[in-house]
């Protein structure tokens, strides 16, 4: 007599096409392919923000460490919460800059969770020769002397290249316009305009300027910006976010290069390699998200209107040297 099959092997089989699926890996998605302009280009266009509390440079304090944790990065995003909070129940300062209101430097590590915004050398330090730090603090100690020991952008001329790409107490929004054979950029601080060329044209052999002469080509995806033809008079951050490199100057030989690359709708990968022999020991390089604010509003940074801060410091410095008492910094 035939037997029919067994309970256990009717309910395999009853089973199996359930099963089968759960071990079937789910499909991979689709690699993200960046939009193009009409002309073909990766498309980088919008308004774009990199407000951070990341800081430029690795703490002495994480040293050796490149990454945080998820619990780390939430604790210093607490602490700085906390801290800020305790500020303004303190009230308005008696002197200074501005209150807590007019600051939006963020509230956020970058999304990388990486300890600074410089990523090579590994330790997350800029190479600064002792020679540029020491025509910084000496400008720093002549700072009420005369206008030309301040920061261009205390001057209203400019943050610089790649200073204006930086992240700073405020306005940290970037326009990028694309255009046949151009690429533009509007800072929001300051309101610098940045045209770069696309079509690989020589270089002036003269031309010397405060942000260099750009030239931008692609490679794939990424947009490259090679900047050179600088002249020496301005300094590689001006912020005071920057920490100890705020203040360091660049000299003729400074050479940038940046890479933009739109890695998803809302987020640009941006980074600069800068070389400086005269003030570095070897180039090195920053890196961080730009993150799409299609809400935001860029307004009109109208640096020198009601810029009595100059006048001021000078006009007090003087003051202090007539009284015989000690002139500020």
């Amino acid at each position: 007599m035939r037997r029919g099959p067994s309970t256990g092997v009717l309910l395999l089989a009853l089973l199996w096409p359930a099963t089968s699926a759960l071990a079937q890996p789910s499909p991979a998605k689709p690699a993200w392919t960046a939009p193009r302009t009409p002309d073909g280009q990766p498309d980088l266009q919008g308004i774009w923000t990199n407000a951070t509390i990341t800081p430029l440079e690795r703490p002495a304090s994480m040293a050796g460490k490149a990454f945080l944790t998820e619990a780390e990065a939430a604790a210093i995003e607490k602490r700085t919460a906390d801290n800020r909070a305790a500020n303004d129940k303190a009230g308005p300062l008696e002197s200074g800059s501005y209150n807590r209101f007019w600051y939006d430097d963020g509230t956020k590590v970058l999304s990388t969770r990486q300890t600074s915004l410089v990523v090579d050398p590994p330790d997350g330090r800029v190479p600064v020769k002792p020679s540029a730090e020491a025509r910084r603090d000496d400008y720093d100690a002549r700072n009420a002397d005369s206008y030309e020991f301040m920061s261009p952008w205390d001057r209203c001329i400019t943050r610089g290249i790649p200073g204006s790409m930086f992240p700073a107490g405020y306005n940290n929004a970037y326009q990028i316009i694309q255009a046949p054979g151009y690429v533009a950029i509007h800072y929001e601080m300051i309101h610098d305009a940045r045209i770069i060329p696309l079509d690989n044209r020589p270089r002036s052999a003269r031309m010397q300027t405060w942000m260099g002469e750009p030239r931008g080509r692609w490679e794939g995806d990424t947009l490259v910006v090679e900047t050179m033809n600088y002249h020496n008079k301005g300094w590689i951050t001006t912020s005071a976010a920057s920490g100890r490199i705020k203040g360091i100057p660049h000299s003729d030989k400074l050479h940038v290069i940046e890479r933009f690359t739109r890695v998803s709708k809302d987020v640009i990968s941006y980074s600069a390699t800068i070389e400086d022999p005269e003030m570095y020991t070897r180039p090195w390089t920053i890196s961080f998200p730009l993150t799409a604010d299609p809400e935001y509003r860029i307004y009109e940074y109208a640096c020198h209107e009601g810029n009595y801060a100059i006048e001021n410091i000078l006009r007090g410095a003087r003051a202090m040297e007539k009284a015989g008492t000690k002139s500020p910094k």
